[in-house]
């Protein structure tokens, strides 16, 4: 059996863990690091703190269609919390409990903790963007234009934590427009939300500024053969390519910002980021994000072997 064996709604229905019990959900799911990154850092607070003993994380593999299922499945088994990955960060808003300020204008969780009444929803996707984005590439969002791809959960959180850091113009790009422009008009009421302006990801013109960031919030590069989102030969030359997906560690998108010279980077800091503030929200105790980075970046060398 896998170390991180891949769970199902099916399995809450005989769930027994004797401890305190963390997952993340998604569809699919078998890709993800978090269960080895999350694992690797409940050890390493367990040195010092040995309540971390009964700690685990697990993943599982939720349907669409099974999450108002799901949600209460997970909260009546007392699972402490959950993250969200695709294609749940904006369907599951509806079903919180309570949210933060963020997920308000995101429209997009990533982080649910247990309460009482329901699951509270955060979003700390902003945060590891803005940590991977200055540990990677050296830039900040702040003063910089971005070219954000996309327009589903990961990508709203980008474009609020664009938003809010300061960024000079937020363009926006999706495959398909309607969702697009929702988006827009979901961040209209924002703080700098006339900064925002649509750009057509199919034919994007040389009207996109040079010098910006583009963060790829997009699926496309999930798999080997998928094409670039964006062919960076069209556009003026960027700053920097971020593309949030890790696994694989080398998309379409970061070859050619690398055959182009163009500094990039792939979303595994902000995975490793976004799952510290997560853990500690749930610990209520700074995470190990050197430990956290090291298990990350190990199972993904695994996985590629």
């Amino acid at each position: 059996m896998s170390a991180d064996p891949l769970h199902t709604l099916a399995d809450l229905d005989a769930w027994s863990f004797d401890g305190v019990a963390l997952a993340v959900i998604g569809h699919p799911v078998a890709h993800s690091l978090s269960p080895p990154m999350h694992n690797a850092a409940l050890a390493e607070l367990a040195r010092t703190q040995p309540d971390f003993k009964r700690w685990r994380y697990f993943k599982f593999d939720i349907d669409p269609a099974e999450l108002p299922a799901a949600l209460p499945a997970f909260h009546r088994r007392g699972f402490r919390g959950l993250n969200l990955t695709v294609p749940h960060k904006s369907l599951v808003v509806p079903l919180l409990a309570a949210r933060d300020a963020f997920v308000t204008a995101a429209g997009a969780a990533n982080t649910l903790s247990f309460t009482p009444e329901g699951w509270q929803g955060a979003n700390t996707d902003g945060y590891g963007l803005t940590h991977a984005l200055r540990e990677k590439l050296g830039v900040a969002l702040s003063g910089h234009a971005v070219v954000l791809l996309g327009a589903g959960g990961a990508a709203r959180g980008a474009a609020v934590e664009c938003l809010q850091a300061g960024c000079t113009r937020l363009w926006i790009g999706n495959r398909t427009t309607a969702t697009r422009d929702e988006l827009i008009r979901d961040l209209a009421a924002q703080p700098g939300a006339d900064r925002m302006q649509a750009f057509d990801l199919a034919n994007p013109g040389r009207d996109l500024p040079a010098g910006a960031i583009v963060i790829n919030a997009t699926s496309l590069g999930l798999r080997a053969d998928d094409p670039a989102p964006l062919d960076l030969r069209t556009i003026p030359r960027p700053a920097g390519v971020f593309d949030m997906i890790y696994r694989p560690p080398q998309t379409a998108l970061l070859r050619q910002a690398g055959e182009l010279g163009i500094a990039h980077a792939n979303g595994l800091a902000m995975l490793v980021h976004q799952g510290a503030r997560s853990l500690a929200l749930w610990t209520n105790t700074p995470a190990p994000v050197a430990v956290m980075q090291s298990a990350a970046s190990t199972a993904l060398q695994s996985a590629a072997s």
